[in-house]
């Protein structure tokens, strides 16, 4: 080995570790990547619903989260979302921008990225260990000691630690990265699952799992709505999911985990004002005086959630005619349609959650290079650290310019 080149050592081969590898070695490293599953990239393949959003060209700060989101601009203002469309362009990847800027590869698989990165990889001549669970970093001197669990040891001049968080455990994520930091004298903010469904109490979600309605979901925290999003809601036998709970989740983990008491509200219908909706329902009612409230609300909304939704109203007797619905009750449909509020009890544990929020503190690490402020030459990229995104491609960026930052530096 060429002693005046830095050996980089990579403790994660997933989208940022390949990332750093190949943002290292362009700039002259050797560099190994050691893996603890079977091989590289395993996540990866499954992001996107094996599509691979692996980026959005709306990217910029607003869209990530963490105890100081700003940490996350020098990094991404060296690595946007454009520069990253065009370093996989170069690798083969042909793109294509869907709504709300998201960008897929023209492929519709997310094997074609692990396709090209085992193809640059290899070509680049960076070793790739597989099975490598690393059980401790040292440093001695200006050298890394790199203790895998299997007995083996590496020697590197420099170490990039992108081992994920702990979401999708299924896929090696398991926060071995976390004791790895904290062992090098680092703090970690504290972790829980991100981008993740919620779980409502509530006695009758079994009668509604798997009704869709495309609504507003919005977190409430001492009755202000703290965070919101609009599309399509999924109903499941534990509470809520779909693309927008998904978004607001973060907020909700959030409060959670500091014991703050959360509330969900979902609007049903919330493409028209309570006035206005009082008006439509109270004509439909008039027109059909002799039909059962429950049947009045049959062609206005999905009518399993009819039964549960006029209960939950405070409607008694669900076959009564429309024409003896009082004014109250009225009113109590109304706001149920527009304004239906759950307790959340919690959120789905690490198995159903995208990204991990909270991770290795910023204020430990150089936002221009990824590199710690405690010990000279050690490096991070990805989910490990502080900082998650939203749903729609964000977090792949983050995992692509981190990488790349941190490869690039950990190189010179």
């Amino acid at each position: 080995m060429d002693t005046t080149k830095n050996h980089v050592i990579i403790v994660g081969g997933g989208a940022s570790g390949m990332l750093a590898a190949l943002s290292a070695r362009r700039k002259g490293a050797h560099v190994t990547i050691l893996e603890r599953n079977p091989r590289i990239g395993k996540k990866l393949l499954v992001t996107g619903n094996g599509r691979c959003n692996f980026t959005n060209i709306n990217a910029d700060i607003s869209c990530f989260n963490g105890t100081n989101p700003k940490f996350a601009n020098s990094v991404l203002t060296s690595f946007c979302p454009m520069e990253t469309i065009s370093f996989f362009e170069k690798l083969g990847i042909a793109h294509k921008v869907e709504d709300l800027g998201k960008a897929y590869p023209m492929s519709d698989q997310a094997s074609s990225f692990l396709d090209v990165f085992l193809y640059e990889l290899e070509e680049a001549g960076i070793n790739i260990i597989c099975q490598a669970f690393v059980q401790n970093i040292v440093k001695n001197n200006d050298a890394f000691l790199v203790q895998l669990e299997n007995g083996d040891s590496l020697e590197g001049d420099r170490v990039i630690i992108a081992a994920g968080g702990k979401a999708m455990p299924s896929t090696g994520s398991d926060g071995n990265g976390f004791e790895l930091a904290k062992n090098l004298g680092h703090s970690i903010i504290d972790i829980f699952p991100g981008l993740v469904q919620l779980k409502l109490e509530g006695q009758f979600f079994k009668r509604i799992e798997g009704v869709k309605i495309v609504g507003t979901a919005e977190i409430l925290h001492i009755n202000k709505t703290v965070s919101h999003d609009r599309g399509d809601i999924l109903f499941a036998n534990y509470g809520v999911s779909g693309p927008p709970i998904l978004q607001i989740s973060r907020k909700a983990g959030e409060l959670l985990h500091k014991n703050q008491e959360v509330i969900l509200k979902i609007s049903v219908i919330d493409t028209m004002t309570k006035e206005d909706l009082k008006k439509i329902l109270t004509t439909r009612l008039q027109n059909g005086p002799r039909k059962t409230i429950e049947f009045s609300l049959v062609g206005l909304i999905n009518k399993r959630l009819i039964p549960v939704l006029l209960k939950e109203a405070g409607i008694k007797d669900l076959k009564c005619p429309a024409a003896r619905l009082s004014s109250r009750e009225l009113d109590s449909i109304v706001n149920m349609l527009t304004d239906w509020r759950f307790k959340v009890r919690g959120t789905k544990s690490w198995p159903s959650a995208q990204v991990t929020a909270g991770g290795i503190n910023t204020n430990e690490i150089n936002q221009n290079t990824m590199e710690s402020e405690i010990i000279k030459g050690l490096f991070f990229a990805g989910e490990i650290i502080d900082i998650d995104g939203q749903c729609g491609g964000f977090n792949l960026q983050w995992a692509w310019s981190s990488g790349f930052v941190a490869g690039e530096n950990a190189a010179l």
